[in-house]
């Protein structure tokens, strides 16, 4: 645990008591704070009060006393309301910051000097955040990971020089850190996402790009218009990070899967992701050349970078190969709840019999028509199932399966008989999971289960 000292003798307000907001109640406590937390969930309440923690209804306190509200980055900030405890908080002058921002104060009393890698972006910040953490320990380094990743920070070791922070931050997470200034601030890419809670794109960029504004070093991946237009407005140190043929000025680039440093002349070949199967792709292909681009930042070697590639076991639930049937391989790939994600497991295999659907987000499927050729067949399921089918009729032959369970099985059996050199049964949904699943977790989790129990299937992964 990180113990939030910054506003020892203090009383802050909390709201959101999920695995984030129960973990920043226990820093602020030990950090000598007094806690008044709130929830919508009367057995989050009861929870936190079981530990000891304050519990009220934050609508009839005397908001004049607290120093701060600290509020779950679930909880709408600005749009399309902000929530009734930021308007209650901003009428009484009381700042309003996330557990994020409690460890950037933290830091700076504590150990200013300390490592601080942020990661953000629109996709792939989990595979990144991973990647550049598993890198550094294998290193050597002292390695704390987490935030939208799945610890949370204050969960995690306190700040200490030699000890690296690697944390993923969501844009939500951003807007709720005000004082945000990592030592390496990297940002992926940039598509559409969550418009909802920023209004528009313009927001949801602005938002991003304060990560790496305010970091020593920037690492920026500029293959979106977006990404590469804050690349252009970096003042300070800068690496940039292409994928293709063609770069935008000096930087890193990810070329039919190998990485190649192109800083210097004459550019140096840093390593070859053939064969690693965590990092299929060309967007993993930029994922680890970014993931290069941090960890010579603090001072892996390449060799020591291409060594260490070798041993990623990947994400659970994106792009994890979860069994082997003879020819027939199966991808769980649940993370992928929008198109934009499901591009980039589409783009990576050939003859992919396809299990999507679930409920559906804004534009659908239309985007991914240019890898349609790529399907031999796909499996419908959940509440997208209608409209993914009138985007798929007359170009990709489809199944209505209703549910998770029918879709493995069909697949399964009609990958058995695909001729073509590694049939695919790829769950890849872009779609969330709450019309049938808690999570996309639980999804994923249910789908290597099912993958796992068909018979003559040999397990892959952990």
């Amino acid at each position: 645990m990180t113990p939030s000292t910054t506003f020892a003798g203090r009383s802050v307000a909390l709201f959101g008591l999920g695995g984030s907001g129960l973990a920043t109640a226990l820093s602020l406590r030990a950090g000598g704070a007094r806690v008044v937390a709130c929830d919508d969930d009367p057995a989050r309440m009861a929870a936190a009060g079981e530990q000891d923690i304050a519990t009220a209804d934050l609508r009839g306190a005397d908001w004049s006393g607290f120093a701060a509200l600290v509020l779950s980055p679930g909880v709408p900030l600005t749009h399309p309301a902000p929530h009734w405890t930021v308007g209650l908080a901003r009428a009484a002058g009381v700042p309003v910051i996330g557990d994020i921002e409690l460890f950037c104060r933290e830091r700076a009393a504590r150990a200013p000097g300390a490592p601080f890698v942020a990661i953000t972006g629109t996709n792939g910040k989990s595979t990144t955040t991973a990647l550049i953490a598993h890198v550094l320990a294998a290193a050597g380094h002292d390695v704390q990971m987490g935030g939208n990743i799945g610890t949370a920070i204050l969960s995690l070791a306190p700040p200490a020089p030699g000890r690296v922070h690697v944390v993923e931050m969501s844009s939500f997470q951003i807007d709720l850190t005000p004082s945000l200034a990592p030592s390496i601030g990297v940002l992926l890419n940039l598509t559409p996402d969550h418009l909802d809670r920023h209004g528009d794109m313009a927001a949801y960029a602005a938002i991003k790009e304060r990560l790496v504004a305010g970091s020593d070093h920037a690492v920026v991946g500029v293959d979106d218009a977006w990404s590469r237009a804050i690349a252009g407005r970096r003042a300070g140190p800068l690496t940039r990070v292409h994928v293709g043929e063609a770069g935008d000025g000096p930087g890193l680039l990810a070329r039919r899967g190998v990485i190649i440093d192109g800083r210097a002349e004459p550019a140096v070949p840093v390593a070859d992701l053939a064969g690693i199967g965590p990092l299929r792709g060309a967007h993993n292909w930029q994922n680890a050349a970014i993931a290069y681009a941090v960890a010579a930042n603090l001072g892996v070697s390449a060799d020591a970078f291409a060594q260490a590639l070798r041993g990623f076991p990947g994400l659970a639930h994106r792009m994890e190969e979860v069994g082997r049937r003879g020819p027939v391989l199966f991808i769980n790939d649940s993370k992928a709840t929008n198109a934009d994600s499901a591009e980039k497991a589409l783009s990576a295999f050939q003859s992919i019999h396809w299990i999507l659907g679930g409920k559906p987000k804004e534009g659908g499927i239309a985007a991914l028509a240019p890898y349609f050729p790529r399907v031999a067949h796909a499996y419908l399921i959940g509440a997208a199932s209608e409209a993914f089918a009138a985007t798929l009729e007359g170009h990709v032959p489809f199944s209505r399966c209703g549910t998770l369970a029918a879709a493995v099985a069909r697949a399964a059996a009609a990958a058995a008989d695909d001729r073509a050199g590694e049939p695919v049964v790829l769950l890849s949904p872009a779609c969330a999971s709450y019309d049938q699943f808690r999570s996309f977790e639980e999804r994923g989790d249910v789908f290597r289960s099912l993958v796992r129990a068909l018979p003559g299937i040999a397990a892959v992964g952990p």
